[in-house]
């Protein structure tokens, strides 16, 4: 009778032993039992607070010793005897405190989220390798493999990163790759590169609008175009001051012989569509003052470059120090060097230069077979890739995409929709064929004067960036550097034929003739997205350019003398709407308060009272939003709702300024779907009657505040997947017209002001923490001095300082 439970006890532990590991459903992926493990578990990623990161770390690898620093926000100081070493080290830390960072992020740059997250993410893999992301990663790995010098910096790299990755077992995998049950690969060169295609994606790729602009003519004419997406907006401060006289350009253009009729005149809607766009928004302010204008005398540098805002951070600040080299500021983890900081002698930052760099063509195959293409006359062959995309928990599955002489065909009869026409798609990006881009900021963080700043950025090609430019000496500058098309005027504006080579780039505008400005009289310069230039440059550079935030920097910056570091850490933080306060006097001439709803009076007497400031508690900047959108609506949706595809609305900037010189929008203003003519003063007081319906809602639920109503977040990589390791609900101010360009999960990635003095005084601060692990203190510690608008001191070591009070951990590197 014994023998009868002891079978059923054994049942039950064989099954409780089954079940506990294996992954039950996406929900909970990971083996219960080891992940509950008290060996091996979660519960081992814990790091208490007095948690010791000090630790002796002997590598065959490396060709002397090194130490490594750790102040007490965990800030890295690094000193090498070499630059290999230096860049071995920095690989090290980079996978020790961010490695599922990296790693997820080149898995998802190459097309193989599949591989994590299952059939959800197949189609988002499908269009990063039918945009050609790996390819281009391919052909960048291959120009610096032709540099040793290069090639020994980035292996020296990867060979830090998998000498981390090799110390982990069971117990020590970070916590991500613990719940979702996979673990990491080894990591290789090209996987850097592919981490920087992702940058170049998130910043040159969305930029351009051609399948949506081709929409927009088949209903638009050829003048509502111009104004309603305009080259050159009336109120543009350009980065490059106005007055600026540019040098006349040697080009001569060969316009194809059909472009009227095959390309601005061919009228259709495009029902293909990028399915997975970057931000519109990722830009970024930076600005520098010449010390004629500052209270010190010296220069004093900006940047706080405007990304998806998560846990872990984008950014990992370090110092590096080697015989070649002393540099601080922010990393990117899975790529060598500082991207944006500042060394002994100079200062530098970024932001997106918003140029439209990518263009697509329309392809004719011979057939289903997609081997071959018509060109010039003749049937071409394709080179084609046959894509297989691992998928979680199924069988894989297959791409072919062909790739032509513009590039891989993006869009064809197997992914998404095609046009009207049945047309394949092929995708020309700059990004698919350029250089190291990396060695820009190599040479950046060695850089001694402006002379070795413009040597070092002049061969940086994808994405375009703004680098802003200060140094001790006193000099300040920007330039806006990358590689461009020299277009005809109109080119790639629109999808263009591709049966030839006619509509091919012609030539790229000379690196020398890129925008760019030195010592100003008027003692500041800055750039915040908008276009580098006005009507006068001698190019065509169309882009996704935004306006409002450097006309608010602008109106700054112009109006202040002796200016402090204090003064900047406000401008860098500040509300000001400087648009609304543009657009509420036009609402104000029209509105007819006595076609208001008592509601909507309410609100209006409530606008009107309102400082234009976009801070957390503001209610007039969520009235103000509700009803601009509402508005926007009102006037955009009959017309351009005809294309019955998405199509981007009029920029606001472009609205106000239509509305300050028409009334009627260009008669937009008029609903067509209606048998009246609507005024402007018809819609203005209808949206806000219409907005005020919501609001009430919104303030019924306690949301009419602003932060309370845009629920400003930061989550971590994997979004709503982990709630518990997101911070949400932060009471900050804000928006993407603002300076302080804080939207829900997006803004300002990192707050940097460095004041180029005798002393280099820095700050900087960033919202989140310098580890990945949730386990952590360090995990999201400076999110609170991020959400005050408050700054940390950053310390450039210098030798002799290591018994400084500030050194709390070391980490010795030992040859061996």
């Amino acid at each position: 009778m014994r023998l009868l439970p002891f079978c059923f006890s054994l049942l039950i532990t064989v099954l409780l032993i089954f079940i506990l590991d294996q992954p039950i459903g996406t929900k909970v992926p990971m083996p219960l039992g080891s992940f509950l493990s008290p060996q091996t578990g979660f519960w081992q990623n814990a790091e208490d607070t007095a948690y010791n990161y000090s630790v002796d770390i002997q590598q065959s690898d490396l060709k002397g010793n090194a130490k490594v620093y750790f102040d007490e926000r965990l800030v890295p100081h690094v000193f090498a005897e070499n630059d290999e070493d230096l860049y071995f080290i920095q690989g090290y830390l980079h996978a020790k405190f961010r490695l599922f960072q990296m790693d997820l992020q080149t898995k998802a740059a190459e097309g193989r989220a599949s591989e994590i997250a299952g059939p959800v993410a197949v189609n988002y893999d499908k269009e990063q390798r039918r945009l050609g992301m790996k390819f281009a990663a391919e052909n960048t790995l291959q120009v610096v493999e032709q540099n040793p010098d290069a090639l020994a910096r980035y292996t020296s790299y990867t060979k830090g990163i998998n000498a981390y990755i090799n110390t982990l077992t069971e117990s020590s995998l970070p916590l991500e790759y613990k719940i979702l049950n996979f673990k990491p690969e080894q990591w290789t060169n090209l996987r850097t590169m592919l981490l920087l295609k992702m940058m170049a994606k998130m910043l040159s790729s969305g930029t351009e609008h051609d399948l949506e602009n081709t929409s927009l003519r088949a209903i638009l004419t050829s003048e509502q175009f111009n104004l309603l997406y305009p080259q050159v907006p009336d109120s543009l401060l350009p980065i490059v001051p106005k007055g600026t006289v540019f040098p006349k350009p040697m080009h001569d253009y060969k316009l194809p012989a059909n472009v009227d009729s095959a390309y601005f005149h061919n009228q259709r809607i495009v029902a293909a569509q990028t399915r997975y766009r970057e931000d519109k928004d990722n830009g970024s302010n930076n600005w520098v003052v010449a010390g004629s204008k500052t209270a010190s005398g010296a220069p004093i540098l900006c940047n706080d470059p405007h990304l998806e805002l998560s846990l872990p951070s984008i950014w990992y600040e370090m110092q590096l120090t080697s015989p070649t080299s002393n540099v601080y500021g922010a990393s990117l983890p899975g790529s060598p060097f500082v991207i944006i900081g500042f060394n002994d002698s100079i200062a530098w930052g970024v932001t997106n230069a918003q140029r439209d760099v990518k263009d697509y063509y329309t392809i004719r195959f011979k057939d289903d077979s997609k081997k071959e293409y018509w060109f010039n006359n003749a049937w071409k062959p394709t080179q084609q890739r046959i894509e297989e995309i691992k998928v979680k928990g199924q069988a894989p599955v297959f791409d072919t995409v062909a790739y032509t002489l513009f590039g891989p065909v993006i869009y064809d009869g197997a992914y998404t929709d095609t046009i009207t026409r049945q047309d394949a798609l092929a995708v020309k990006w700059m990004a698919h064929h350029t250089g190291d881009d990396g060695s820009a900021f190599y040479k950046l963080n060695r850089a001694g004067n402006y002379n070795e700043y413009v040597s070092a950025i002049k061969d940086f090609e994808c994405p375009g960036q703004n680098f802003v430019f200060a140094s001790r000496s006193g000099d300040i500058a920007i330039w806006q550097q990358g590689k461009f098309p020299d277009r005809w005027q109109g080119q790639g504006q629109y999808i263009m034929p591709g049966q030839d080579s006619s509509y091919l780039w012609q030539g790229y505008i000379p690196q020398s003739e890129n925008p760019h400005a030195f010592n100003p009289e008027r003692g500041f310069l800055e750039s915040a997205n908008q276009r580098p230039v006005d009507g006068t440059y001698p190019y065509f550079i169309p882009g996704t350019y935004i306006t409002p935030r450097a006309n608010a920097i602008e109106h700054f910056l112009s109006r202040m003398n002796g200016i402090s570091v204090q003064n900047m850490m406000e401008l860098q933080n500040n509300n000001y709407n400087i648009l609304a306060s543009q657009m509420i006097p036009i609402f104000l001439h029209h509105i007819n308060e006595a076609a208001l709803t008592a509601g909507a009076r309410t609100y209006l007497n409530t606008v009107k009272q309102w400082d234009f400031e976009a801070g957390p508690y503001s209610v007039g900047q969520t009235i103000y939003q509700f009803w601009l959108d509402s508005l926007q609506r009102n006037i955009w949706s009959d017309e351009l709702g005809k294309t019955g595809v998405k199509v981007p609305v009029p920029e606001e900037q472009t609205l106000m300024e239509l509305l300050i010189t028409d009334s009627t929008a260009l008669g937009f203003v008029d609903n067509k779907n209606t048998p009246q003519v609507e005024t402007l003063r018809d819609l203005v007081t209808a949206s806000l009657n219409g907005a005020a319906v919501k609001l009430a809602q919104s303030e019924k639920e306690g949301r009419l505040e602003w932060a309370k109503f845009k629920e400003p977040a930061i989550y971590h990589l994997l979004k709503a997947n982990l709630p518990s390791f997101a911070r949400t609900h932060l009471p900050v101010g804000g928006a993407g017209s603002v300076i302080n360009a804080i939207k829900k999960s997006h803004g300002p990635s990192w707050r940097m002001i460095v004041q180029m003095s005798g002393t280099i005084e820095a700050y900087g601060v960033y919202p989140g923490g310098q580890s990945g692990n949730p386990g952590s203190r360090f995990y999201d510690n400076a999110v609170d001095s991020w959400v005050q608008g408050k700054y940390y001191q950053l310390w450039m070591m210098q030798k002799g300082q290591e018994g400084d009070g500030r050194v709390k951990w070391t980490m010795s590197f030992i040859k061996g």
